[in-house]
């Protein structure tokens, strides 16, 4: 597979082409614009030639043209192939014999120079091709009143060579490619050094994760564009949720690893007494059966997955209604009666296996020492790129004394502790708030008048 660009070659290229295609348009429109404009000065230069024609040229009592001696510009008085020609075409309106004037560089030439124009009828053509070569032609039909009254009818006809324009728009062109070249090379330069400034702040996030990635820093330092913050805020979450989970993976190999200590120990004092066969027996059968609970336990703390930064959110009624119809089947006898008042936009973000392991854990406490009631609400944490929530669970049991809420909220009681009224399974509850930055707080029901037990989850 290629290689795919960074974003600097893929901006550089995307830019490169828009600059190349505007550079084109402009000198297209230039060019032309120059050659309007060329073309507008050759017109307005060959009407001048006419008009010092006609002031030039005079007619006689008979009504005869009596000529332009010199022409407006040596080159018309040239016999040579000088680049400009003149002609003066005229007839008498009462139809006597036509006539027509050359200038010295038009004689003996195949010109166009033959067509009479009526009054006030201007033409402007070019560029033709004569035997001369390509000439831009300009003619003009007017009437002059001789001296003796009569009305001569007059075409005027002024010409010049189409390799001076030619030639200046050579050489504009030139000069244009010359110069738009020099400002697009700059331009690119300048694009270059704006791409590698803007894209200076993702340069620095890949240097700083690879610090992060050896060791040296823990988190992406510096201040970054504002673009970036919700990314680099989403990456040092990222790794802050890794650390905590590969942290608790070795809490819960420590709490495993001392929580076996004590059941190995009696099987090895058994092992090495004197004891009959069936009580060697049931006593190791009752230590393994500890320890299957130890691990079993240890394995549901390891489980949790902790704190998400990219987490499906999840609703809370489908898997509470779950867990309370299990409960309903194993304390059906007491005939428990379990509300919600749920937020219909609270979202857990993170794994399901760990809020059914929440649910689980504080219905269950409910159910235990309820004598009739739960209540199961929960509530909307507003918070500027995600939501948070508060889930609380509450019961008509006897609660729990004041002097005990601080015990149960220690860090994790381990598999071979048990704390009265209230099982091991309040200590996962503890680890799996603390893995999602969360806070448990154990109170008195205000409603119910039992234990409440109410877990906020923080927004972002």
């Amino acid at each position: 597979m290629a290689r795919p660009l960074s974003l600097q070659a893929r901006s550089l290229a995307a830019a490169s082409t828009v600059l190349a295609g505007f550079l084109a348009l402009a000198f297209f429109a230039l060019d032309n614009a120059f050659y309007s404009a060329a073309q507008s000065a050759l017109h307005e230069r060959l009407q001048g030639y006419m008009y010092a024609y006609l002031a030039a040229a005079d007619t006689t009592r008979s009504g005869a043209l009596i000529p332009p001696e010199v022409g407006p510009d040596p080159r018309f008085d040239r016999p040579t192939t000088s680049g400009l020609y003149a002609a003066i075409l005229g007839n008498k309106i009462a139809g006597s014999k036509a006539r027509q004037w050359r200038s010295p560089s038009a004689l003996d030439r195949d010109l166009p120079f033959d067509q009479p124009l009526p009054r006030g009828e201007a033409r402007f053509e070019g560029p033709l091709a004569t035997s001369v070569g390509t000439l831009y032609v300009l003619a003009q039909g007017v009437d002059w009143l001789t001296e003796g009254k009569s009305e001569l009818h007059l075409t005027i006809y002024v010409a010049e060579d189409s390799a001076t324009l030619d030639q200046q728009r050579v050489a504009f062109r030139r000069t244009l490619l010359f110069w738009l070249g020099i400002l697009g090379t700059a331009l690119l330069l300048l694009l270059l050094l704006v791409l590698r400034w803007s894209l200076a702040p993702l340069r620095r996030v890949a240097i700083d994760l690879a610090e992060v990635e050896r060791g040296a820093q823990e988190r992406l330092g510096g201040a970054y564009p504002i673009e970036l913050r919700g990314l680099t805020r989403s990456i040092d979450n990222f790794i802050e949720g890794e650390r905590e989970r590969v942290k608790r993976y070795r809490n819960t190999l420590s709490d495993l690893a001392h929580s076996l200590k004590t059941p190995l120990a009696v099987m090895r004092s058994q092992l090495e007494s004197e004891a009959d066969g069936k009580t060697l027996r049931w006593n190791v059968l009752e230590q393994v059966g500890r320890m299957d609970e130890i691990v079993a336990y240890q394995l549901s703390r390891a489980a949790t997955s902790g704190h998400q930064t990219f987490a499906t959110p999840l609703p809370i009624e489908p898997y509470a209604e779950e867990v309370v119809r299990s409960l309903e089947k194993v304390y059906a006898g007491k005939n428990i009666l379990c509300e919600f008042e749920l937020d219909a936009a609270a979202r857990f973000h993170g794994d399901q296996g760990d809020l059914l392991e929440l649910l689980g854990n504080l219905l269950e406490n409910a159910f235990k020492w309820a004598r009739r009631r739960v209540l199961l609400g929960t509530q909307v944490v507003a918070g500027e790129q995600r939501a948070g929530m508060t889930l609380w669970v509450e019961d008509d049991g006897p609660g729990i004394a004041d002097d005990q809420v601080e015990h149960l909220l220690q860090r994790g009681v381990r598999g071979d502790e048990r704390v009265q009224g209230h099982g091991i399974g309040l200590s996962i509850v503890q680890d799996i708030v603390k893995a999602y930055r969360g806070e448990l707080q154990v109170s008195r029901s205000p409603l119910l008048g039992g234990a409440r037990f109410s877990v906020t989850l923080p927004a972002r």
